[in-house]
């Protein structure tokens, strides 16, 4: 691997160098690196580009690496990715994209990552997005996840998109089951022209099955954010959205909630805020000796943190 290679891995998995345990790594639409072991196996798909990710029932604690990298422009990169997460397993699954484009055309990756949660696992999902590079090319982000939650099942997913995007329109689709739990935590940070939409549906189908998912947002320049969610309630359930963004200079931030209480003994609440940084919050941070932009800066990474 490159230095540049390196500086994305780290920026979007927290890695320096190969990791150990199982991973795949994949940079401009080819395999780079890849290991499984026993308790998490990787297999290619022969169909299509993808692999499946097996992890076996009772796995505990382990970890598995799968980011992905483009380096080039006039690009689009699409893979589908199954996980099979088996009964009783707890594993964190890191799958960040990072895109590095000094061309002036565009560079694209779509992931549609499937995840088949099976009975009492628990997986906590990370995804993180990042770009840069000096082109004009843009840099974009389409990833659909789909989840599907077994009796008493919990999946964590943590989104987080900090720079560089040009343009990502993400899609998050669960059905969640029987005493199962769905958490979302969101984070989005757009600035000059760039737009990101982010579409949530997820269906609570089994009694007692409970969803919370948390969006923060910050929007900078001529950037624009969409945030949707449709959220329905089939069964005995509870469900919670909020939508929580800062808006700066000409930015622009809309949130579209729907709600939908199939049964009668669903409980569904959507909250929305947006507006920007209070002006007592940057006088009193000034008054400690920051300068405006640097108050502005803190108030922003304390709202995302």
């Amino acid at each position: 691997m490159d230095n540049t290679d390196k500086e994305l891995l780290a920026t979007i998995a927290d890695l320096h160098d190969i990791p150990e345990g199982s991973f795949n790594i994949r940079k401009n639409g080819k395999l780079l690196a890849r290991n499984s072991d026993k308790d998490i196996e990787i297999v290619s798909k022969t169909d299509k580009d993808g692999i499946d990710i097996i992890v076996r029932p009772g796995v505990k604690n382990k970890s598995v690496h799968i980011p992905v990298l483009l380096t080039v422009g006039n690009f689009q990169d699409t893979v589908y990715n199954d996980f099979y997460i088996g009964d009783g397993a707890d594993v964190t699954i890191i799958a960040g994209c990072g895109i590095h484009n000094d061309t002036c055309d565009s560079a694209e990756h779509d992931g549609i990552h499937t995840f088949y949660v099976g009975k009492n696992a628990k997986v906590r999902y990370v995804e993180r997005h990042y770009a840069n590079g000096s082109g004009t090319g843009k840099k974009v982000f389409d990833p659909t996840t789909k989840i599907y939650l077994k009796e008493k099942a919990c999946f964590i997913l943590e989104s987080t998109q900090l720079g560089g995007v040009t343009y990502t329109d993400r899609k998050t689709y669960a059905t969640v089951g029987k005493e199962a739990t769905l958490l979302v935590k969101e984070k989005i940070l757009t600035d000059h022209e760039e737009r990101a939409v982010t579409d949530f549906k997820v269906t609570l189908r089994g009694k007692g099955s409970r969803a919370d998912i948390v969006s923060r947002s910050v929007a900078r320049g001529n950037s624009l954010q969409h945030f949707r969610s449709d959220l329905i309630g089939k069964n005995e359930c509870f469900g919670h959205v909020e939508c929580d963004g800062i808006v700066l200079e000409q930015a622009r931030i809309m949130s579209t909630p729907k709600i939908d209480a199939v049964s009668t003994e669903a409980s569904l609440v959507h909250e929305a805020a947006v507006g920007k940084i209070a002006g007592e919050q940057l006088v009193k941070l000034m008054s400690l000796g920051l300068t405006e932009q640097e108050a502005e800066n803190a108030v922003i990474q304390g709202f995302l943190s």
